[in-house]
C-alpha cells in the first residue's frame, strides 16, 4: 500500500513537471526564443504555448516595448578644440527578436558605444556655439546614424535627445561675460533709442510751440497794423474834413490879405519854439507874397450860401505886430548882452547898434461889404 502511494506521487509530480515544461505562457508584449539541442525552433507569442519537453527550451524572452536607456555624459571634442561633455537620452525597441537575440550579444552596450561615436563625430564638426544652438541638428542626426546601424539588429531608434551639453567652467564663466556684455549693450541700445524718441518728441513739441508762437504773434501783427491802418485812415479823414471844414469857412468869411497876414503871424512863435531857433526875420516880400496869396484864394469860386459875417481883423493884427517887434527887441538885447558877458573889455562903444524893427507892412484895403 506504501509503495503503489509512493508510485502514484512520484507519477503525479513528474506529469506536474513534463505538463510545466510542456506549456509556456508568454506574457504581453513579449516573445520567447525556443531552442532545441541549442538551436534556434521558434518564437513564442504571447499566451499560452506548448513546447516539447525535455528537448525545446525557452532560451530568451524578449521585451517588445519601447524602452528608455540615458546614457552616462560622454566626453567630446568640438570643431574649436573645446572639451565638452554630453549625455543623450535613447527611445529604442526591439522590432526581430531573433536577430536581437542571435545579431548581438548585448544590444543595449553596443547602442551606448555606437551613440558615443556617432555623436563624438557630428559634434567634432561643430563649434561650441554651434553646438549649443542646433540641438535639433544633433538630434536628427544620431536619430539616423542609429537606425542605419541597429536595423540589422532587429532594433529600430525611435528617438534620440541630448539631456545636456556642459562646457568647461572656464568657457561658461566667459560665455556668462559675453551674456551679460550682450545684455548691457541691448540695455544701452534700448536707453540710448528711449532718449532719441524723448529728443525727437522734445523737438517735435518745441518745433509746434514756436509755430504756434510765431502764428500768434503774425496774428497780432496783422491785428496791429490793421488797427493803425483803420486809426491812420480814420485820422486822415479827420484831418481832411478839418481842411475842408476850415477852407470853407476861410471861403465864407471873404479872406483878404489881412487875414492871411494874421495866420502868417500865428504862426511865426510856432516857428521860434525850437532850441535853435534864436533869431527870426519877417521877409519884406511878405507884403507881395501875402497879396498874390490872397489874390489866387479871392478867384476861388465860393459856393457857401448863407449870411456871410465881416470880421475885423485889423486890431489883431497890429497887436501882433507890436508883440513881434518887442520879441525882436528883448532877443537883440539878449544877444548883446551874453556877448559883453563873454567880452567885459570891449567898450559899450564898440557894440554896434541894434538892427532897425522890421516895416510894418502896409494894411490892406478893406473888401467891400457883401450885400445881404
Amino acid at each position: 500500500m506504501s509503495a503503489a502511494l509512493i508510485v502514484l506521487v512520484l507519477l503525479a509530480v513528474l506529469a506536474i513537471v513534463i505538463v510545466s515544461m510542456t506549456v509556456k505562457i508568454v506574457p504581453q508584449a513579449r516573445s520567447g526564443i525556443v531552442e532545441r539541442f541549442g538551436k534556434y525552433r521558434t518564437t513564442l507569442s504571447a499566451g499560452l504555448n506548448i513546447v516539447m519537453p525535455f528537448i525545446d527550451k525557452v532560451r530568451y524572452v524578449i521585451d517588445l516595448r519601447e524602452q528608455v536607456v540615458s546614457f552616462p555624459p560622454q566626453p567630446v571634442i568640438t570643431e574649436d578644440n573645446l572639451v565638452v561633455s554630453i549625455d543623450t537620452v535613447i527611445y529604442f525597441q526591439v522590432t526581430d527578436p531573433v536577430a536581437a537575440t542571435y545579431e548581438i550579444a548585448n544590444y543595449i552596450q553596443a547602442i551606448e558605444q555606437l551613440t558615443m561615436t556617432t555623436l563624438r563625430n557630428i559634434t567634432g564638426g561643430m563649434t561650441l556655439e554651434h553646438a549649443l544652438t542646433s540641438r535639433d541638428q544633433i538630434n536628427s542626426g544620431l536619430r539616423g546614424e542609429l537606425d542605419s546601424a541597429t536595423g540589422k539588429w532587429g532594433i529600430r531608434v525611435n528617438r534620440v535627445e541630448l539631456k545636456g551639453i556642459d562646457p568647461p567652467p572656464s568657457i561658461i564663466d566667459a560665455m556668462e561675460q559675453q551674456m551679460r556684455a550682450e545684455r548691457n549693450k541691448r540695455a544701452a541700445i534700448l536707453t540710448a533709442e528711449g532718449e532719441r524718441q524723448s529728443a525727437i518728441l522734445t523737438a517735435e513739441g518745441q518745433k509746434q510751440s514756436a509755430i504756434l508762437t510765431a502764428e500768434g504773434e503774425r496774428q497780432a501783427q496783422i491785428l496791429t497794423a490793421q488797427a493803425d491802418r483803420q486809426a491812420q485812415i480814420l485820422r486822415a479823414q479827420g484831418e481832411a474834413q478839418a481842411i475842408q471844414t476850415v477852407f470853407q469857412a476861410i471861403h465864407d468869411g471873404n479872406p483878404d490879405q489881412k487875414l492871411l497876414s494874421y495866420q502868417y503871424l500865428q504862426m511865426l512863435p510856432k516857428i521860434a519854439e525850437g532850441d535853435n531857433a534864436t533869431t527870426w526875420i519877417i521877409p519884406a516880400e511878405l507884403t507881395k507874397a501875402l497879396g498874390t496869396l490872397g489874390g489866387t484864394i479871392g478867384s476861388i469860386p465860393m459856393d457857401g450860401g448863407g449870411s456871410k459875417t465881416r470880421v475885423d481883423y485889423d486890431s489883431e493884427i497890429e497887436d501882433d505886430s507890436v508883440q513881434t517887434e518887442a520879441t525882436s527887441e528883448a532877443v537883440q538885447e539878449a544877444l548883446d548882452a551874453a556877448k559883453a558877458a563873454e567880452n567885459p573889455a570891449t567898450s559899450a562903444a564898440d557894440v554896434p547898434p541894434a538892427p532897425p524893427a522890421a516895416p510894418e507892412p502896409p494894411a490892406a484895403p478893406e473888401p467891400p461889404q457883401p450885400q445881404g
